[in-house]
């Protein structure tokens, strides 16, 4: 007997033993039960029917029970949210604006109109309590990681420069927020709300920027190196900390009553700042220096960090503050190392985004009702209120942008952007309903100004960018015309694959008769990308190809962005830029990496197992023809010729076979002249289709011009790809059209082809 039967054989009596035990140690037990249990079991259920019923009446309860209305709620609310989140980011929206839409639906204003017994069963009134707690410790969390998105020490760097900009767009604001309070208090505040916290809460409410909101917009649009990113950045974090500290005194004074009785509130605020800042943040510096990788940074460390938000949120809390706040400056005072705070945003953000912010967004939606919207003066009144918002915050800074020295068109742009709002917004939104200075129908009209001014912003950025596009299109024009340089767009997406593609375009362009500027090009795809976990992504990117340029002894420029919608955005930037040539890799469709060939499987084995009579489905979840469909965004979008990169352990084009297909490929020799005179490599030609091209049927100069420059060129008589012809050669060459041709009919042969190069004209 074998070792492997030994154990079978033994496990199986060890069950049989020990089951049979078991059973008899219950018939002992059940014989010691008292009459009442007797009678029970003797009504328990006696065929399947009667089960079924006594399973659904037991499934019932488990769902209506608080804990499990909850776990509901959450999956409702984390599905729509993300689905919002995504059909916003479509349509080139921060996924913010879907968020708090989907919390306006799942609310009375549309779930609960159109389907109230729905609505009453999954969020019935007790149990907003809990969803309302765990919102508030999202948003704990939320305004920690906001704090430590500030860095404070490059506010301070610019402060002299947007001094002006952040603090008028906060007094022109609040100012006309207070101006509007005052003609609207005796209609729209409650009878025991004061004029003075009325009229506070809706300055703050004109006058606040959304920080977080503002940052991925700027991620976006390719401007966080810039002159204007750096300004808008600095302006928004400058007017945020103001605008959080007038919000924590305006609190103050609403829970005293009156200014004289929040003086001591404000004093104890204001001593405990000023212990945070000199006590324990230098403190925390000094351990941000000690622990700054995730190889030092232990759970013990990690709860102690956790204990001063907590402690710090507390602390604001009982001094009538607000908790928020306190959890703010706790996330402004941490070690500014940015490697800890990337950590430590890394640890926070995952939760607070994915999970607690949705209930907090939701939890809104359920107090918005836009049907108290039902008048046209109300209606009326909402305009009014995203006016002044407009007219303040986008007015008073493109103002104070162009006083302080900057042109228009960047005056516009700091103005658009800090018109932002979102979910900073609601924040404050939300503490001004709960406690109950703005009446239902008010917090309604500003949510949705809220919405307005947030959703505007991508708007008027384009607007913006057309109005001024004429002259920066001519002036580019100019410039090209003047210019003698060949600038390549090398875009990469893996760090490895981004020296290869150099390497390619160095042998394809570096001994072409005009100047090379290259620029490389990586983008970080997602809407959430932490502005403190940039600057790790770039270095990380650009470190391998960085290297290779300088081994190569070129010199290239970096650009580096965060997109939701990559393709797009990279024939957006070779447009813009004006290049003469893309090149980009082709993904893992045809890569002969170990873990690309095994995720390839795994798609093949999907669509066979699952997706065979799906072929709409399969297409959108594991495309067969992605590299196809790649190209032709490329190539229908960009207004240069665009070159696919296909590795296959690329090293240099020295044995070089060049695929053509008709007269349409001929333009793929001025491409190959390049190459062959920086790698002096040999070149074998192979026509596929026509006998013709050699010139009896039209006149190819273009051919017989190259084959006698270059003696060592061969024209090869096999018309058909084989795995024997690929093995030969170490880099191809073809034409886009042709490659569809050949992608289709000789995919065996192309399992073994060498690394490849497919151009569009």
């Amino acid at each position: 007997m074998t070792k492997g039967t030994k154990n079978i054989v033994y496990y199986l009596i060890m069950v049989i033993i020990f089951t049979s035990l078991m059973y008899l140690l219950i018939l002992k037990g059940e014989s010691h039960q008292g009459r009442g249990i007797v009678m029970l079991r003797e009504g328990a259920p006696t065929n399947l029917s009667e089960g079924l019923s006594v399973f659904y009446e037991l499934l019932l309860n488990h769902v209506q029970s608080p804990f499990g209305i909850l776990l509901l709620q959450i999956i409702l609310i984390l599905i729509c949210c993300r689905f919002c989140g995504w059909l916003f980011l479509k349509i080139k929206q921060p996924s913010v604006i879907g968020e708090i839409l989907a919390g306006i639906i799942l609310g009375p204003s549309i779930l609960g109109y159109w389907f109230p017994g729905v609505s009453a069963f999954i969020f019935p009134p007790e149990s907003l309590d809990n969803i309302g707690l765990l919102s508030q410790f999202g948003l704990i969390l939320f305004m920690f990681a906001i704090g430590m998105e500030l860095n404070i020490t490059e506010v301070r760097k610019r402060l002299k420069e947007t001094i002006l900009i952040s603090h008028t767009s906060i007094i022109v604001p609040f100012f006309l927020g207070m101006l509007t309070a005052y003609f609207i208090y005796d209609r729209y505040a409650g009878k025991e709300v004061p004029f003075l916290s009325f009229a506070l809460f809706i300055g703050i409410a004109m006058s606040i920027t959304a920080f977080p909101v503002l940052a991925r917009i700027i991620q976006e649009k390719g401007l966080t190196k810039t002159h204007l990113g750096t300004i808008s950045l600095a302006s928004a974090a400058n007017g945020d900390i103001i605008a959080w500290c007038l919000l924590a005194v305006i609190i103050a004074i609403v829970q005293a009553g009156s200014m004289l009785s929040a003086v001591y509130n404000v004093l104890f605020s204001a001593l405990y700042i000023i212990l945070a800042f000199l006590v324990v943040r230098p403190f925390l510096r000094m351990v941000g220096q000690v622990y700054h990788n995730e190889e030092v940074i232990d759970k013990g460390l990690v709860a102690f960090m956790f204990l001063i938000l907590i402690t710090s949120s507390f602390l604001t809390e009982i001094l009538g503050l607000h908790a928020l706040f306190g959890a703010f400056i706790a996330g402004v005072i941490m070690p500014s190392d940015v490697k800890f705070r990337q950590i430590m945003a890394e640890k926070v953000e995952a939760v607070a985004l994915s999970l607690f912010l949705p209930l907090f967004f939701v939890l809104t939606g359920l107090k918005t009702e836009i049907g108290l919207l039902n008048t046209l003066g109300l209606w009326g009144m909402c305009g009014l209120f995203i006016l002044v918002a407009v007219a303040g915050k986008f007015g008073g800074a493109a103002i104070s942008a162009r006083f302080v020295g900057e042109s228009w068109k960047n005056s516009l742009y700091i103005g658009a952007l800090m018109n932002t709002r979102g979910l900073m917004e609601l924040v404050i939104l939300t503490i001004g309903y709960e406690m109950n200075i703005l009446s239902p129908t008010l917090f309604t009209m500003l949510i949705l100004m809220t919405l307005f001014t947030t959703f505007m912003t991508a708007p008027l950025i384009f607007v913006i960018k057309l109005f001024y596009r004429g002259r920066s299109k001519l002036a580019a024009l100019k410039k090209q015309e003047q210019s003698e340089t060949f600038k390549v767009l090398l875009s990469f997406g893996r760090a490895g694959n981004g020296q290869i593609m150099l390497n390619v375009a160095q042998q394809m362009f570096s001994k072409s008769n005009s100047q090379l500027e290259i620029t490389a090009l990586h983008l970080t795809s997602g809407p959430d990308v932490n502005p403190l976990q940039t600057g790790s992504f770039e270095s990380v990117s650009f470190n391998p190809i960085l290297h290779e340029a300088q081994k190569l002894g070129i010199r290239i420029q970096t650009r580096y962005e965060v997109s939701n919608q990559v393709g797009e955005d990279i024939t957006s930037i070779v447009n813009e830029g004006e290049y003469n040539f893309l090149l980009v890799g082709a993904g893992i469709t045809w890569s002969n990496l170990p873990n690309d060939i095994a995720a390839n499987q795994y798609r093949k084995a999907a669509q066979r197992r699952y997706f065979k009579s799906l072929s709409g489905v399969e297409s959108w979840l594991f495309s067969a023809s992605m590299l196809k469909d790649k190209s032709k965004l490329f190539i229908r979008q960009s207004n240069c010729p665009v070159g696919i990169f296909i590795n296959r352990d690329f090293e240099k084009a020295t044995q070089i076979l060049l695929i053509l297909d008709s007269e349409k490929d001929l333009y793929l020799f001025s491409y190959l002249e390049t190459l062959l005179k920086c790698t002096q490599g040999s070149i074998a030609i192979l026509n596929r289709r026509k006998p013709e091209i050699l010139g009896k049927e039209f006149p190819n100069e273009k051919l017989k011009h190259f084959l006698t420059v270059h003696q060592t060129a061969i024209l090869l008589p096999d018309k058909e790809i084989s795995v024997e012809l690929l093995q030969a050669y170490n880099f191809m060459m073809v034409s886009y059209r042709t490659w569809n041709d050949i992608s289709e009919n000789d995919k065996t042969a192309l399992q073994v082809m060498p690394s490849t190069l497919i151009i569009s004209r």
